[in-house]
C-alpha cells in the first residue's frame, strides 16, 4: 500500500514540475526577449501587458504545433494544449497504475490459492511486466515507419526509466522505510532504536535471503541482450545493425525463457513427490556463504529470512536456533551438508504426511514449520487445506481471474492514448518525449514488484517486444546513451546486491544519487556529444 501511493505521489508530482519548469524557462526567455529588443513604452503597467502577451503568444505558439489532434478509438479526448495533455496523461497514467494494481493483486490471490510453481516463476513476472511490454508495443505500431520511428522513442523512455527508477528511488525507498537495528551483521526484524541519526547510517539497515543475491546476479546478467544490439555501434559500422537486432532479440528471448524455467523450477520435491536430495545440495551449497561445508546460525537465519512468516509471533533468532536444534544432530552448533539433507527430507515427509491428515497445530513453533516446509515444498502436492483466510478457493480463484481480466482490459485500452499524449505534450512543450516518459510513465505502470524481478523481467520481456518491433518495422536502433545508462545501473546495483545481504542505510544515498546521474548522463550525451 505504501508503495503504491508512493508512485502515485511522484507520478503527479514528477508531470506538476515538468510543466512548471517549462512555464517558467518560457518566462525567462521571454524577459530576456524584451531586454533585446527594448520597445515600447514607458508605462511600466502597459510594459507588464506587453510582456504577459508575449508570454501567451510564445507558450501558445509551442502548444499549437499542430493545430489538429487524432482522437483514440474515435471518441476518447485529445487536445494540442499542455495543460490540457498534462491532463489526459495523469488521467491515462492513473488508469495504467490502476491496472498494474489489479494485475498484481490477482497474482498474489492466484498464489496464495495455487502456490509458486508455475504460478509464482512464470504467470507473475509476464503479468507484473504486462503494463509496460504494452506501452511499448503501441509506441512502436503507430502509424508508418517515419511516425512509429518518432514515438518508438517513447518506449525506450518507460523501458529505462522503470529500469533506473525501481534500481534507485524505489531501492532506496525500500531501505529507508525498512530498516531495523543492525546486530552481528545482519538486520534484527521490528527492532529500529536509532532513527535517522548518525548512528543509524551504519548501525540500521535491511537484510536480504541469499535468493535475492541471485536475483540481482541475474539481473545483472540481463542486459547482455543490450550489449549485443550496441556492438555496431560501438564498432562504427551500419552493415551489421539490422542483423545485430536480431541476434539481440533472440538471446532476449532465450533469457526469458531460462529466467522462468529457473523461477518454476525452485522446488525442493522431484515429480514422484520424494525429495530430491540433488536439489537440496545445491540449496546448501548456495546458503553455504563461506564455502567451509557447515552452516552456522547465521547462515541459517539468511535462508529463514527469505521464508515469509509475518503471521507468525516468532523472530528469526528463535526460528533459526529451533531449526538449527533439528538439524544439528552431532550437536556442535554447526550443520553439514549430511546432517541438511536429512533434515530437510524429513520436514518435507512430515509435511506432506501433515497435509494429508489436516492436522492444525496452536504452537507457533509447529506453525513455523508448516510455514516453512509448505514454502520449500514450493505448492507440489497441494491439498485442499487452504491457507487460514481463504473459505472459498472458487470465490478466491474467480476474484483472482477477474483481477487478471479486468488489469489486462485496462492495459490494453488506454496504452495508445497514453502515448498520443505524451507525444502530444512533447509537442506543445518542446520537451523531448523520451524525458517525458522516462520520468512519469514508469511511476504508472509499476506496481507491488520484486525489483530485482521487475528489473530483470524488463530487460528480458518488454526488451523482446521492443527489439520485435525495431526489426518487423525495421526501425533504426539510435539508443546508446539509453541503453549506457541501463548498463551503468544494472551493473553497479547487480554487484551491490550480489555481494552483501545487509545494507545499511547509508547505501540508500547512493541509489539516489544514480537517479538523477542517469538523467544527467543521458542529457549530456545527446545534447552536447550528439550521440542520438
Amino acid at each position: 500500500m505504501f508503495v503504491n501511493k508512493l508512485f502515485l505521489f511522484l507520478f503527479f508530482s514528477f508531470l506538476v514540475l515538468i510543466l512548471c519548469g517549462r512555464v517558467h524557462c518560457t518566462r525567462l526567455i521571454t524577459d530576456q526577449s524584451s531586454v533585446l529588443n527594448p520597445v515600447v513604452s514607458d508605462d511600466d503597467e502597459e510594459s507588464n501587458i506587453i510582456r504577459l502577451n508575449t508570454l501567451t503568444t510564445s507558450f501558445s505558439t509551442a502548444e499549437e504545433v499542430e493545430s489538429t489532434c487524432e482522437q483514440s478509438y474515435g471518441f476518447l479526448p485529445c487536445t494540442t494544449t499542455a495543460l490540457g495533455n498534462m491532463f489526459l496523461i495523469l488521467v491515462y497514467g492513473f488508469l495504467m497504475f490502476t491496472s498494474a494494481t489489479y494485475l498484481s493483486n490477482g497474482s498474489e490471490l492466484l498464489l496464495e490459492i495455487l502456490g509458486p510453481g508455475l504460478i509464482g516463476g512464470l504467470f507473475l513476472p509476464i503479468l507484473g511486466a504486462l503494463p509496460d511490454a504494452m506501452l511499448i508495443l503501441v509506441s512502436g505500431l503507430s502509424g508508418t515507419p517515419e511516425v512509429a520511428q518518432s514515438q518508438v522513442s517513447v518506449g525506450m523512455g518507460l523501458l529505462a526509466g522503470s529500469t533506473v527508477m525501481l534500481l534507485t528511488v524505489i531501492w532506496g525507498t525500500c531501505i529507508v522505510v525498512g530498516k531495523c537495528d543492525i546486530e552481528n551483521s545482519a538486520a534484527k526484524d521490528s527492532t529500529d532504536t536509532k532513527g535517522f541519526s548518525l548512528a543509524a547510517l551504519t548501525g540500521s539497515g535491511v537484510s536480504t535471503d541469499i535468493w535475492t543475491s541471485y536475483a540481482a546476479v541475474i539481473m545483472a546478467i540481463s542486459v547482455i541482450p543490450f550489449l549485443i544490439v550496441q556492438l555496431p555501434q560501438v564498432m562504427s559500422s551500419t552493415s551489421g545493425r539490422h542483423l545485430a537486432v536480431l541476434i539481440g532479440l533472440i538471446a532476449s528471448v532465450l533469457l526469458l525463457i531460462s529466467y522462468c524455467l529457473y523461477q518454476t523450477n525452485k522446488r525442493l520435491l522431484s515429480d514422484d513427490g520424494e525429495p530430491d536430495v540433488e536439489v537440496i545440495s545445491k540449496l546448501f551449497d548456495k546458503i553455504d556463504a563461506d564455502n567451509d561445508g557447515h552452516l552456522s546460525t547465521a547462515e541459517i537465519r539468511a535462508l529463514i529470512i527469505g521464508i515469509n512468516f509475518n503471521e507468525i509471533d516468532l523472530d528469526s533468532d528463535d526460528a533459526a536456533n529451533k531449526v538449527m536444534s533439528d538439524f544439528d544432530t552431532s550437536n556442535d552448533r554447526r550443520v553439514d551438508k549430511e546432517e541438511f539433507v536429512i533434515g530437510i527430507s524429513k520436514w518435507l515427509t512430515e509435511a506432506k504426511r501433515s497435509r494429508r491428515q489436516g492436522s492444525v497445530s496452536s504452537d507457533p513453533v509447529d506453525h513455523f514449520h508448516e510455514k516453512t516446509k509448505k514454502d520449500l515444498l514450493g505448492g507440489h502436492d497441494q491439498s485442499d487445506e487452504l491457507v487460514e483466510g481463504i473459505v472459498n478457493a472458487k470465490t478466491i480463484i474467480v476474484k483472482a481471474v477477474l483481477y487478471l481480466l479486468l488489469g489486462t482490459a485496462i492495459a490494453a485500452a488506454f496504452a495508445d492514448p497514453l502515448v498520443d499524449a505524451v507525444d502530444n505534450f512533447s509537442s506543445a512543450t518542446s520537451i523531448p518525449k523520451f524525458f517525458i516518459s522516462f520520468i512519469a510513465l514508469p511511476l504508472a505502470t509499476n506496481s507491488s514488484e520484486a525489483l530485482y524481478g521487475a528489473v530483470t523481467m524488463n530487460n528480458v520481456l518488454c526488451l523482446s517486444v521492443f527489439l520485435a518491433l525495431v526489426y518487423i518495422r525495421g526501425l533504426t536502433w539510435d539508443f546508446s546513451s539509453e541503453v549506457l545508462v541501463i548498463f551503468i545501473v544494472c551493473t553497479i546495483m547487480g554487484l551491490f546486491g550480489s555481494l552483501r545481504t545487509t545494507f545499511p542505510l547509508w547505501t540508500a544515498s547512493i541509489a539516489f544519487l544514480l537517479y538523477p546521474f542517469s538523467l544527467a548522463l543521458v542529457y549530456v550525451l545527446d545534447y552536447f556529444f550528439g550521440w542520438s
